[in-house]
């Protein structure tokens, strides 16, 4: 995408076409407006068009241009937040509710992969999340019992038990999560896009909102070659909310994150690694994640931005701590690298936001934004649609907060990524 390999890197080179759009020309006139075109946009326009409703999607870039084509590809279940912290934090109604949503969110991913055939390198096997050290396994130790006082299918494996899942001694343990999987998020991304094209969703990429007003009757949305006249509009931009309502940006810090993925390892190599192809992360404050894509790449990532001097320390970093990992990895090249920014929030929690008369956002995904922004997108065209009331979202409406010191947080993250690597962070 733009002539950038650092953008998308593997994703971009192994996904299935994107289906044919066009920018925006002239105007016209629907029921709702979806302001960017990721995982949150896209699911609201398909459950929105299957539904009867006039749709139109204004990307300013590409589907899945933003965090939604970048991330690692772990479809999860519920948030980086313990299970017991959101009722606290939420209220027990929304806590509860939010809870309920988000541990069944990855079923809702599979069951729309399916459903449409997306061509997404779906594997449903769950996900490891791995203990570094004592303190590491005391964290997942309390995360599972939380957790399956719930019911939910979530497992503490011991470190032989994760070193055979893994390939890796590297681990004091891991929480394997049965509910969760993995899958190639660009291509997930260009599924649901060609879904809500094919039930009746307008797509228009290289459309940039630019302008918007309020003209009671409806919103009009201004891009460089139209405009978008609508009853209602979404906005789902995240962490790369531009021109148009940068309250959402505010909100944000931007956290960078980078994936470098190997050539393909070949089949022996590749059976000593996540012989189940689970996909992986640690409990390091400076996290690393690791998965095979379907050829059998090994896709390993971090916290950090490949710019600057950061993409010198990060790639050598990586190099480092893989052949640490998987000493059988030694001397095995990178063939792809690529990096996006996370939009996170004071406490770790989504938002929900009413932004104007008509005008709704989900956003705050913390890294969580492939299952959540499936389920929210949903939401939020049952909220259009008036199957589901306000009063039943899983989150209650709030104002947005502009994020306090934001540049300067997102300058201590890109920094100090850029220190622990450089130090070589024990692996």
């Amino acid at each position: 995408m733009q002539n950038d390999p650092r953008t998308h890197g593997l994703w971009e080179r192994s996904a299935p076409p994107a289906p044919v759009t066009a920018p925006l020309a002239g105007e016209v006139a629907v029921d709702v407006a979806v302001v960017g075109a990721g995982f949150t946009g896209l699911s609201a326009a398909l459950h929105l068009a299957e539904a009867g409703a006039k749709v139109a999607v204004l990307e300013g870039v590409e589907i899945g241009y933003g965090g939604s084509g970048r991330n690692v590809g772990l479809v999860n279940a519920g948030l980086w937040i313990m299970p017991d912290e959101l009722p606290r934090l939420l209220g027990a109604t929304h806590g509860q509710r939010l809870l309920d949503l988000l541990g069944d969110a990855p079923s809702a991913v599979f069951d729309l992969v399916e459903r449409h055939g997306i061509a997404c390198e779906a594997v449903r096997r769950g996900t490891l999340h791995c203990a570094v050290g004592r303190g590491g396994l005391d964290e997942l130790r309390e995360r599972v019992r939380q957790w399956r006082a719930r019911g939910a299918p979530v497992h503490l494996l011991g470190a032989e038990e994760t070193a055979r899942r893994t390939g890796t001694t590297g681990y004091a343990g891991s929480l394997l999560d049965e509910r969760a999987g993995t899958i190639q998020p660009l291509a997930y991304a260009r599924g649901l896009a060609a879904a809500a094209i094919a039930a009746g969703a307008a797509i228009h990429t290289a459309s940039p909102v630019v302008a918007v007003s309020d003209e009671g009757a409806a919103w009009r949305l201004r891009t460089p070659g139209g405009t978008v006249r609508a009853a209602w509009v979404i906005v789902a931009t995240n962490a790369y909310t531009s021109a148009v309502w940068p309250e959402v940006r505010s909100e944000l810090v931007h956290l960078p994150y980078f994936n470098l993925a190997t050539q393909p390892l070949g089949e022996d190599l590749a059976r000593s690694i996540l012989p189940e192809r689970q996909g992986a992360w640690d409990t390091r404050e400076v996290l690393s994640s690791f998965r095979l894509d379907r050829q059998g790449r090994l896709v390993f990532g971090s916290v950090g931005a490949l710019r600057g001097s950061g993409r010198a320390i990060h790639r050598d970093w990586g190099r480092r701590a893989l052949a640490k990992l998987f000493p059988q990895l030694r001397g095995v090249a990178f063939e792809t690298e690529w990096y996006g920014q996370i939009g996170m929030t004071a406490d770790h929690a989504p938002r929900f936001h009413r932004l104007g008369r008509q005008v709704v956002s989900f956003s705050g995904y913390n890294g969580r934004g492939i299952a959540p922004g499936t389920v929210f997108g949903r939401c939020l065209a049952q909220l259009l649609l008036g199957s589901l009331p306000e009063s039943g979202l899983p989150l209650p409406v709030s104002d947005p907060m502009p994020a306090r010191h934001r540049a300067a947080k997102e300058l201590y993250y890109e920094a100090g990524a850029q220190l622990a690597h450089l130090a070589g962070a024990r692996f």
